[in-house]
């Protein structure tokens, strides 16, 4: 039995083409750009009172935008044979990172999470990164057992083990979401590399006890958990964030109280800039400007998609479609975060959210798309 993405590529013929996927980085663009924006408007008066400097994160901002899209240049004219070369090395480099931000005196603790690396003036977030090396790794093991993955001592069971490993680490930072995203990534990329889905059923039903018994014993998570179901009696405790960001939407109704206008942004909604920068564009847009953020991810997941499905290549392939689950799960858990319809977790919007790691990751993951969209039509 051909793996899925396998028996839909094999429909389509595949003309060479030596420009990336204009679609893709006009949709890029138009999302970072936004990102900017808002970023400078949502911490304007936040940096002025915390640090007497406005322009704080809009400066940081900026320079991760201009290293994230150097690489994204760089990465789009690197050829396949490098990515599969590097697949494992930058695997193992990730999990040294990885264990390294556990320990004390390495690994740095902002709000209540050890989840950064400071290397002098600069500080990275090796979970970031550890979602492009986990789908590298996924892709080049997939492709290689492509043809016996439908055994699960061979297919499955490997690539739950490692991947498990770099999930278990960043749990511990905590990072429930990230590591949540990382194991979804898995069970998806193995059922597109051509795993039987009775072995995934079976593997989601023996790790849902493990998950329930990591909310129930987790106090923290457990609130969370209650805050998300009744937020409304948490409102000025867990939950005020939640509730500060449906306020902001509902102020915002169709077209938005206007850029710049947000009363939200005032120390109501706390580091708007960050994980709940949503939030403020429907304050300030309105459900029109909200649409139009998913409009643009709906773009750029299905030019992802696409050069998955036309690739004749099976690990470019994967790779093509792990980035661009990464890329979409992210930005549906974020938007289903702010607007109430999941849990509360610490997970960045890509390409708009502040975060210098997290914006670099995201634009590497779509110089890795770029670069393969130059071998489909």
């Amino acid at each position: 039995m051909l793996p899925p993405l396998a028996a839909l590529r094999r429909r389509v013929v595949m003309p060479r083409l030596n420009r990336p996927d204009l679609w893709l980085l006009i949709a890029t663009a138009g999302l970072v750009g936004l990102g900017i924006v808002m970023v400078f408007n949502a911490s304007y008066f936040y940096a002025q009172d915390r640090y007497g400097d406005p322009f704080v994160f809009f400066r940081k901002q900026l320079l991760a935008l201009g290293c994230g899209a150097t690489l994204l240049l760089v990465i789009s004219h690197v050829r396949l044979e490098l990515f599969e070369r590097l697949a494992y090395p930058l695997f193992l480099c990730t999990l040294v990172a990885l264990a390294l931000v556990l320990i004390p005196g390495v690994g740095t603790v902002r709000g209540g999470a050890r989840r950064w690396i400071g290397v002098g003036a600069f500080s990275f977030q090796p979970s970031e990164f550890a979602k492009i090396a986990v789908v590298l790794y996924l892709a080049r093991s997939i492709a290689r057992k492509r043809e016996r993955m439908n055994q699960f001592t061979f297919g499955v069971l490997p690539h739950l083990i490692v991947v498990g490993l770099c999930a278990l680490l960043i749990a511990r930072q905590p990072d429930f979401g990230t590591a949540a995203i990382l194991v979804l990534v898995l069970v998806l990329m193995l059922f597109g590399g051509g795993a039987r889905p009775a072995h995934l059923i079976g593997l989601t039903l023996a790790v849902l006890p493990v998950v329930v018994l990591a909310v129930v014993y987790a106090p923290y998570r457990m609130r969370r958990i209650n805050s998300f179901l009744d937020p409304w009696s948490y409102s000025q405790d867990i939950a005020f964030q939640l509730v500060q960001s449906l306020i902001a939407f509902g102020s915002g109704g169709l077209t938005g109280v206007g850029l710049g206008q947000s009363q939200q942004k005032m120390f109501f909604l706390p580091e708007a800039h960050t994980d709940f920068l949503f939030a403020l564009i429907g304050e300030e847009l309105g459900v029109c400007g909200a649409l139009l953020v998913l409009a643009l991810f709906a773009v750029v997941g299905m030019r992802g998609f696409r050069v998955a499905l036309r690739h004749p290549d099976p690990f470019a392939s994967l790779l093509a479609f792990g980035t661009t689950l990464v890329l979409l799960l992210q930005a549906v858990v974020n938007v289903g975060v702010v607007v109430g319809l999941l849990p509360t977790k610490g997970l960045a919007l890509p390409f708009l959210s502040y975060g210098g790691s997290a914006l670099i990751g995201a634009l590497v993951e779509i110089g890795i798309l770029s670069a393969l969209s130059r071998m489909t039509g």
